[in-house]
């Protein structure tokens, strides 16, 4: 049995309709046209588990270009355990994602992937240039790409990249860069408080409220007080 017949053996529309309001997938929401089979996320899991070692690079990238959500979710995590297991395999992974990133088109999608491919991959080359290209497309999935990627070296004390991007996106439209911005900087906030204390007070009056808000959603109430 094959790995898409496995997939849609495991749809469940209603679990499908759920999604597709949660995942904003209506006209003119940030998800629209995306499609749902309703499979929930450690189930996916399980199966990229299951199939490790049998699905090859090339045939994850024709699933990563299938119209259903949870397919493309199933590539982007299988590839993600290749990327970590198989070091030979990093380059040509980092690669097939930049080149793809027109169906990494939802926040989870993103979130689960972006962090431990691209982000490791420019971490450990000490080269971020693919980072603030990612940053300055105008595409809003790549340039959450650009943000949450920063959350590997955020862990792996490197915080230059994410104040760069935080400080470019503080005039951004939309609200899931001002949402993934606020997190990674209250990540940065985890590993370094006094860093992200500097950085709010030369820029937390030019924020978006909701960036603010997931900045300092770790202060105490007198702090966070004070910077909203």
């Amino acid at each position: 049995m094959d790995i898409l017949t496995q997939i849609f053996n495991l749809k469940d529309d209603a679990q499908a309709k759920n999604l597709s309001r949660f995942f904003k997938t209506g006209k003119g929401q940030y998800g629209y046209g995306d499609k749902f089979l309703g499979i929930k996320v450690p189930q996916t899991r399980e199966l990229v588990k299951k199939f490790y070692g049998q699905v090859s690079v090339e045939e994850l990238e024709t699933l990563l270009h299938n119209e259903y959500h949870e397919v493309r979710l199933f590539a982007l995590l299988s590839l993600v355990a290749i990327f970590e297991k198989q070091k030979d395999k990093r380059e040509l992974i980092f690669d097939l994602y930049l080149k793809n990133t027109e169906y990494i088109n939802n926040w989870d999608l993103v979130d689960l992937s972006a962090p431990k491919i691209v982000g490791r991959y420019c971490f450990e080359q000490q080269d971020d240039s693919k980072i603030f290209e990612l940053a300055e497309t105008g595409y809003l999935w790549s340039e959450r790409i650009a943000i949450v990627s920063q959350w590997y070296s955020i862990k792996k004390g490197q915080y230059k990249t994410i104040q760069k991007l935080a400080k470019n996106f503080l005039t951004h439209k939309h609200d899931l860069i001002h949402k993934s911005t606020g997190w990674m900087l209250r990540e940065l906030g985890k590993m370094d408080e006094k860093l992200l204390c500097d950085f709010l007070d030369k820029y937390s009056k030019k924020m978006p409220r909701t960036m603010l808000r997931y900045a300092i959603e770790k202060f105490d109430k007198e702090k966070k007080a004070y910077y909203m």
